[in-house]
């Protein structure tokens, strides 16, 4: 994953959102889940005032700035989020 993710291109009340799912895997709420799983008529019908004015560069944000596979589909973002998760020790 990139060190150097700048998260200040987004929203800032979309910020720490962005951020806990890429750097712990933390679901997000609807609206982010669906742009990163890039279901984007569902995300404009999501998005508040500010980030429905802001999707495009969100979209691009998450093209750009994001890790790979941390996005494009639902499958994707389900096995970000479960690399997360520690297996049980025996």
């Amino acid at each position: 994953m990139k060190d150097d993710i700048d998260y200040s291109k987004l929203p800032e009340h979309i910020r720490e959102g962005v951020k806990r799912y890429i750097e712990n895997g933390v679901p997000p709420g609807r609206f982010l889940m669906a742009v990163i799983s890039n279901k984007l008529l569902e995300a404009f019908y999501q998005a508040d005032e500010i980030n429905e004015e802001r999707m495009s560069d969100i979209v691009f944000w998450f093209y750009y700035e994001a890790p790979g596979n941390c996005r494009g589909s639902e499958d994707i973002m389900w096995t970000w989020i479960r690399s997360f998760k520690k297996e049980p020790e025996a």
